[in-house]
């Protein structure tokens, strides 16, 4: 007779790697509006291959980068109801909102005197250069907390000139600026020193979200990939990110 051993009770479903983040707050999913998706069909291929790996809510945020992208919550309207309304005919049960990623230079000071496109009503996505910060960052970041916005700055493993003064980022925290990880920083996609930065940020407690920053088709292949990767899905369970925190806000 064969005696088998039940499994713990506790143990969990084998669910999709990215079931414990359930929310992306950052990606580039709206149709020829920035330099992600450029078509309909690839951004509901891409949003539908995220809820295959377990994300069930997206908040997509077009770039607003007014020398190169000038959009604005007038722009985006039609292409963001057209990714919703293909969402439903396909019946792919996903939460879809945008937001934006607004790059702050000597524009930005101008955008803030209209209401800006917000992840949950409150926070506002934000990048900087990645050849220097601007001079007035952290003016312009006191603004916003003014303004009652909470900053998130995108992926800050990826500004090199932070890496020799870590200490910096420590400098955002205690200034109310949350900080939002690229989720392929953390597989060496963009170099290993971006890797590095990225792992001190997480083993400093200093990351607040994750984002998929998803652009293209090269993206997402490598953001698939991780599935092989046993450390990282560790990560991903265990680190304590806040995105499913986040209340969405209904677009109208």
């Amino acid at each position: 007779m064969f005696f088998f051993r039940k499994k713990p009770e506790n143990v969990e479903q084998n669910l999709p790697f990215l079931a414990g983040i359930g929310t992306d707050i950052h990606s580039h999913l709206l149709p020829a509006v920035d330099d992600g998706s450029q078509d309909l069909d690839t951004s509901v291929h891409f949003i539908e291959t995220l809820h295959d790996l377990g994300i069930r809510n997206v908040i997509t945020t077009p770039h607003v980068m007014m020398d190169r992208y000038p959009n604005s919550p007038e722009t985006l309207s039609e292409p963001y109801q057209q990714v919703k309304n293909a969402l439903i005919e396909k019946n792919i049960p996903v939460q879809f909102h945008h937001a934006a990623e607004y790059y702050m230079d000597e524009f930005f000071e101008e955008l803030m005197k209209a209401p800006l496109m917000t992840l949950n009503g409150e926070m506002i996505l934000v990048e900087i250069s990645f050849m220097s910060a601007p001079p007035q960052l952290h003016q312009w970041l006191f603004e916003l907390a003014a303004q009652g916005y909470r900053p998130v700055l995108a992926h800050p493993e990826r500004y090199n000139y932070f890496h020799s003064t870590p200490e910096e980022y420590r400098v955002f925290k205690q200034r109310g600026c949350l900080l939002q990880v690229n989720l392929l920083s953390l597989t060496g996609y963009y170099g290993k020193h971006i890797q590095k930065a990225a792992e001190w940020l997480i083993e400093n407690k200093l990351i607040d979200y994750i984002g998929t920053d998803l652009h293209h088709s090269k993206h997402l292949h490598a953001i698939k990939s991780i599935a092989k990767d046993k450390k990282l899905v560790k990560l991903l369970e265990t680190y304590p990110f806040k995105n499913n925190t986040i209340q969405l806000v209904q677009k109208v």
